[in-house]
């Protein structure tokens, strides 16, 4: 290893990156441009749900319970005159849910102390009609309660469930997502990068000139990691400084042990996108297979966005080797909960790895050949 050579060939890059705006475009502009369409256009939050409201017989308690589910801010209720109206509403796509009020709620409110009411949920997406149906029973349980109170009688209720949420108490899906996020567009920047590299090299025809000279394949891609780690790193800083201070996602865990672990992550991302530009000499091949093979995997079985725990047990053992999975556990951990060695040190141990199988595949597959 002759670091003479290796510091000629990293200027040699560093020129080149410089010339080439694309690949500032990729460290820098596209994880901003992703952040921000994540972190402002996805959530898991269920925020104004349409509800059409049906009351057979109005009353001031009826009034009082709908009143429950006006001020909040979860749903936005319309009053329907009837219940063939509400389902016409619901065919259209206008609303979600059907609340419907029968004309005996007041008496058996009054008399029993207690009133059915009529939910019907539209099922299309499961996940949000399990949430509809979760916001108003919540909804239902609370003005029970404050009826009981307004009353002076205790609310006969078996159980009373106290709920406490740990690591995001606030239960906003955007804490969730962006520290998830953050690996993906790591992933993304880091295959991308270098699998571009070499496969330019190719290309233009400069990689005959290189191979040539007296320098060794190790130094060949030694050269060309370096750069593209600082810029990426340079990425990982930008897009945690955006996190924190732009969706002010919490960071309880150590800023050293983040930095660290997100250097290991990088690595192995470039190793995954050297690994790729050894094989193919097109760009164009290159960054298709680049976001193939290490962005989608990443998306979908990172756990970024579906539990990994939910997945069947041979999708199970697959997501082992993408790499996102150990990072997105580490970066939830560190935004959300701090420091556990029991989360961090078996993630950092997968992922190193990949690491060292990745980079010793890029090794082995670079020949100073022209076959």
């Amino acid at each position: 290893m002759n670091w003479m050579r290796v510091k000629g060939l990293m200027r040699k890059e560093v020129y080149e990156i410089l010339r080439d705006p694309s690949s500032i475009a990729i460290a820098f502009v596209l994880p901003l441009v992703l952040l921000l369409i994540f972190g402002y256009g996805v959530s898991l939050d269920a925020r104004s749900i349409p509800v059409a409201e049906v009351v057979d017989q109005p009353t001031y308690l009826t009034a009082s319970f709908l009143a429950e589910l006006k001020h909040s801010r979860w749903f936005h209720p319309t009053l329907y005159a009837d219940q063939a109206s509400a389902e016409r509403a619901v065919m259209r796509g206008q609303v979600q849910a059907i609340l419907w009020l029968r004309s005996d709620f007041t008496r058996r409110a009054l008399s029993s102390g207690s009133a059915p009411i009529h939910l019907t949920v539209n099922g299309v997406d499961a996940n949000q009609a399990r949430i509809i149906e979760n916001y108003v029973n919540g909804a239902w349980q609370a003005w029970l309660l404050q009826q009981a109170t307004l009353q002076g009688r205790p609310l006969a209720m078996p159980v009373v469930a106290e709920v406490r949420v740990w690591f995001n108490p606030a239960l906003t899906s955007r804490d969730y997502l962006i520290p998830g996020l953050i690996a993906i567009i790591m992933t993304l920047i880091g295959a991308l990068l270098t699998a571009l590299v070499v496969a330019r090299e190719w290309e233009r025809g400069t990689m005959e000139g290189i191979m040539v000279t007296p320098v060794a394949k190790t130094e060949v891609l030694l050269g060309k990691l370096v750069p593209y780690f600082v810029m990426g790193m340079g990425g990982m800083m930008m897009s945690t400084a955006m996190a924190v201070f732009l969706f002010h996602v919490p960071l309880r865990g150590s800023l050293m042990i983040l930095v660290g672990t997100a250097a290991l992550f990088l690595l192995t991302a470039l190793g995954m996108g050297l690994a790729i530009s050894v094989l193919a000499h097109s760009q164009f091949v290159a960054a298709m297979v680049a976001i193939v093979t290490t962005f989608l995997p990443a998306f979908i079985l990172s756990g970024f966005l579906f539990d990994i725990r939910s997945m069947p047990g041979v999708i199970r053992l697959l997501t082992h080797i993408v790499a996102a999975r150990y990072f997105v556990a580490m970066l939830q951990t560190s935004f959300l909960a701090g420091d556990l060695r029991s989360v961090i040190l078996p993630n950092v141990l997968g992922l190193a790895i990949l690491c060292f199988v990745f980079l010793g595949l890029s090794v082995l597959r670079f020949r100073k050949r022209l076959d």
